[in-house]
């Protein structure tokens, strides 16, 4: 077992597994920047090392510096959390290269995975179905381009090579959007990931998005944990989660975690991870990408089968082995609502800003993941994401009941956030009954919605 870890990351993740290590009898190290001196997680690892200043570049994506900073205070593991290094091959190459555990993805499974193209190859010969698609271009001229889009047959969604949290993505419904759609992806690529290598898919109408959560050990066996359903999105940024899925029934359930452990078994992925499909509305689903490591919305998965994701990744890491055969399946319904730094009133607009007063709520069967706090100042060069609000029931409709009191009691003053729109869609009678898919907020008139009083 480790005897210190030094958490690579910020805000309720790094509070997260603080709490986990804590309970493990390990020992912590977090990193800050220096607009981050007065965030939580400083103040409850047992040591803390500034990294830097602000800009993510020069802190949380440093790695010299975060290397500099474990072999500084001695840590033998680095766990990433979730975005910044997270599904960087080459920290968790340099983390081997100096004797530190990387706790998530080994190097290869991130490149083999990080490229949406590689992956998607990878898949099919693992026997699990795939959108038809394109190869990676970078240089083709519009005319190839174009041609390869008529191939595939509209509609199409083009999406970048080593893409992620909805960036570098556009859907094309007709060919006259094509060449617009085109040029702004490919900018949108190259200023958020440095690279501008694209393909082309065909487009799913109004899909589900499903997300298998699966956990992988050293010795080529994995396991599922059952779906989350991630539909409720606003350009292509999940904002709602919830587990078990209304949309798949049993038997599907049973099918697509099935094909989730193949996946996983056939690459002998190791730690803990998610296969993520698209399922149209006849219920065929598709392989989208991979996730190698803890995704935002873990704790759903976690209230529903009692299992704590950061302690099994911290046990696969050091060798745990799974028992064959044994996955997991909802016991209970479980709702997260992200709150976000952002006016919806104003397009969803960031506020950073200082919580002047808050009140969190609680009771039995309400998890609030945060690392605010009054007087808390919300900067604007990190995600806007300021806490998560969970909560579990026996059934889906006690589960959302639980949702809208919590949200009536969550008080955050001095900024904007997300907490009315989420109040709105819990009253939406297509969420109520469970019809919805990841165009939801684009088929409504989010300024009506909004402003509805029923």
């Amino acid at each position: 077992m480790f005897k210190k870890i030094l958490i690579a990351n910020r805000g309720e993740i790094a509070l997260r597994i603080i709490r986990t290590a804590k309970e493990m009898g390990i020992k912590t190290v977090s990193v800050y920047s220096t607009v981050d001196k007065h965030s939580l997680h400083v103040y409850f690892a047992d040591e803390a090392v500034c990294i830097g200043p602000p800009s993510p570049y020069k802190s949380y994506l440093n790695v010299p510096n975060l290397i500099s900073a474990a072999e500084l205070t001695n840590a033998d593991a680095i766990h990433p959390g979730y975005g910044f290094l997270s599904e960087s091959a080459y920290f968790s190459s340099m983390c081997n290269k100096h004797g530190i555990k990387f706790i998530g993805g080994t190097p290869s499974h991130m490149i083999q995975m990080g490229n949406k193209i590689s992956a998607k190859n990878t898949m099919r010969k693992a026997g699990i179905s795939c959108l038809p698609g394109s190869g990676c271009f970078i240089d083709y001229s519009y005319k190839k381009i174009e041609k390869i889009a008529d191939k595939i047959g509209y509609p199409i969604i083009i999406k970048a090579v080593f893409g992620g949290g909805g960036r570098g993505i556009r859907s094309v419904l007709e060919k006259n959007c094509l060449k617009m759609s085109w040029e702004e992806a490919k900018k949108e690529s190259l200023a958020c990931f440095g690279k501008n290598d694209m393909y082309m898919e065909k487009l799913v109408l109004n899909p589900r998005h499903i997300e298998i959560q699966i956990l992988g050990d050293q010795y080529g066996r994995a396991c599922h944990l059952s779906e989350r359903d991630c539909s409720i999105q606003r350009r292509n940024q999940k904002l709602v989660e919830e587990a078990p899925s209304p949309f798949l029934t049993t038997s599907l359930r049973k099918k697509m975690g099935a094909e989730a452990v193949k996946a996983a078994e056939f690459i002998r992925y190791e730690g803990v991870g998610t296969i993520e499909f698209l399922v149209d509305d006849k219920k065929n689903y598709y392989f989208m990408e991979m996730n190698p490591r803890i995704q935002v919305e873990h704790a759903i998965t976690e209230e529903v089968t009692g299992l704590d994701l950061i302690k099994e990744q911290i046990f696969l890491a050091c060798g745990k082995k799974i028992i064959k055969n044994k996955n997991f399946f909802p016991k209970m319904c479980s709702l997260e609502c992200r709150i976000n730094a952002e006016e919806p009133y104003k397009n969803f607009r960031p506020v950073p800003g200082k919580i002047t007063h808050m009140h969190i709520p609680g009771g039995k069967g309400v998890r609030i993941d945060t690392h605010i706090y009054a007087g808390y100042y919300v900067s604007h060069y990190y995600d806007s994401m300021i806490a998560k609000v969970i909560t579990t029931a026996k059934s889906r409709k006690e589960t959302i009941e639980k949702m809208k009191r919590s949200l009536d009691e969550f008080v955050i003053e001095g900024i904007g956030t997300t907490i009315p729109f989420h109040k709105k869609l819990m009253q939406n009678d297509d969420f109520l009954k469970g019809s919805y898919n990841t165009n939801f907020l684009d088929r409504i008139n989010l300024e009506s919605f909004l402003s509805d009083n029923n």
